[in-house]
């Protein structure tokens, strides 16, 4: 054998050692599912952040008075996502069973949303769990469903004020 061809050998041979080597290896820690639907938590603070993609919404409720929390819920049609005329549609979901839990799994409520996609609930910060709630109290919440037959959570958080 010359050199040229023990060359060439060895590189056939690394290159199907690291084409072998390049598998697609999945993710151990999360099973990533689209959300089927956008909740946009109502009455939070900061720009865009009742239905950002990455923040969890505060909203704040003051001391003494009654909590009102409220989501709506949106289904996006995306038939018009290539036309700028036309863009993407959301379509509010009407008669959804939502259930609003504390973070640790408590339920505090079974909810139904109303034609417009709204689900709301008034609590006093007593039935919410906090029995002597101060300013700068928080509740961490998560808002869980089922649409189309795929789950879906929001998160959001319930804070004290004067």
């Amino acid at each position: 054998m010359t050199i040229k061809k023990i060359y060439l050998y060895l590189l056939a041979v690394c290159v199907a050692c690291s084409l072998a080597a390049c598998e697609k290896e999945e993710d151990p820690f999360v099973d990533r599912v689209a959300s089927p639907v956008l909740v946009v938590i109502q009455n939070s603070s900061g720009y865009l952040a009742g239905g950002g993609l990455y923040s969890e919404p505060v909203v704040s409720a003051k001391l003494g008075a009654p909590v009102v929390l409220s989501a709506k819920i949106y289904e996006l049609d995306k038939s018009g996502l290539l036309s700028h005329t036309v863009g993407i549609d959301s379509i509010p979901v009407a008669n959804l069973s939502v259930a609003l839990l504390t973070r640790t799994g408590t339920k505090i409520a079974d909810l139904v949303s109303d034609s417009e996609g709204t689900v709301t609930i008034t609590k006093t910060w007593d039935e919410l769990g906090i029995a002597a709630p101060q300013k700068g109290t928080t509740l961490s919440l998560d808002w869980t469903g089922e649409y189309k037959g795929i789950g879906f959570a929001r998160r959001s958080q319930l804070q004290a004020i004067e």
